[in-house]
């Protein structure tokens, strides 16, 4: 006879835990912004008020730690999109989610090296951030659509293409305004044609 062995239950973490966890991560998170990902974890644990040791204990490697950001941040902006819609006109929520999106690309540049080298090796995960970026996007136009402010007829990944379009182009080209001017041309080439 037999007898399986379950796996052993998985325990919550303490409230301390939870919260040096959320503190890591925040310090991480404003760290990898205002420098990069390759700042020294010794650094992060320091602001952070922990030792190295509770950092590891939550994040084994650094990948694991760039890994627990990008993923945090994409679903700020994510789950941003319907908090937006409910609270502005669907024009305004677009060019307000637009801008978020914006800060989430641009933070995103200094991790890129140790995420592509981490989706690359299979030790990160491979993000959905495409499909999400479009599902957010896509709530948006559902809400501007049915408001007659957004054509019905836009695919929100055409919206998707175009906005990787506009941030992934280098930022220090063109002038400070250019980027309010090219969220406002994607805005009016989303509102209904008038003949």
């Amino acid at each position: 006879m037999s007898i399986e062995s379950s796996p052993p239950a998985v325990r919550p973490l303490r409230k301390d835990a939870v919260r040096n966890r959320d503190t890591l991560l925040a310090v991480a998170r404003s760290s990898f912004a205002a420098a990069d990902d390759q700042v020294p974890l010794e650094d992060i644990a320091r602001a952070a008020g922990v030792g190295i040791g509770t950092l590891y204990r939550h994040f084994p490697t650094r990948e694991s730690l760039v890994e627990a950001v990008y993923s945090a941040e994409l679903d700020d902006v994510t789950s941003s999109a319907q908090t937006l819609v409910e609270a502005f006109p669907p024009d305004v929520a677009l060019d307000e989610w637009m801008k978020g999106y914006a800060e989430f690309v641009a933070t995103k540049r200094g991790m890129l090296d140790t995420l592509r080298a981490g989706w690359a090796s299979g030790r990160i995960a491979t993000p959905t951030t495409r499909e999400r970026i479009t599902a957010a996007i896509g709530t948006i136009l559902a809400a501007g659509a049915e408001a007659g402010v957004f054509r019905d007829d836009v695919v929100p990944d055409d919206v998707t293409a175009l906005l990787v379009g506009v941030f992934l182009t280098n930022p220090t080209s063109g002038t400070s305004d250019q980027p309010a001017r090219l969220r406002a041309l994607l805005i009016d080439a989303l509102r209904p044609r008038t003949r």
